[in-house]
């Protein structure tokens, strides 16, 4: 079981990506997901989850209302869509899936089991 993290890059203040979150299995199917992020001397953060059914989403303080979370059908891949950028965005960004099925979000990464490589979002001023 493998998860795959992708799509970064360098873009300018009030720009936008989308990143994605693969699996090689079907494995969000029944498990909430979450994104975090590790800005650079910072410890990592919790930015978005989505729950197993995606039904619902959460956000931190700092990107509510700029990002947005959503998932596949199939079970096997989940976005964050970055919009209105901002310097502070800069990190790497990390996906991961929740440890137990039918569990809630969690903004704890001890609550998450399988981590994607990260990849490396930089917002120029």
């Amino acid at each position: 079981v493998q998860l795959q993290a992708f799509g970064g890059g360098l873009v300018q203040t009030g720009g936008f990506l989308r990143l994605s979150c693969s699996a090689s299995e079907s494995m969000f199917r029944n498990y909430a997901t979450g994104w975090f992020r590790q800005a650079p001397g910072k410890e990592r953060e919790f930015v978005a989850g989505i729950s197993w059914n995606g039904g619902s989403r959460y956000y931190s303080d700092s990107v509510r209302g700029r990002f947005a979370i959503s998932k596949g059908n199939a079970g096997n891949i989940v976005w964050l869509q970055l919009i209105g950028l901002k310097p502070e965005d800069t990190a790497v960004y990390f996906c991961a899936r929740r440890s137990l099925a039918y569990a809630a979000v969690s903004p704890y990464e001890r609550d998450y089991d399988y981590w994607g490589q990260g990849t490396l979002v930089t917002v120029s001023s």
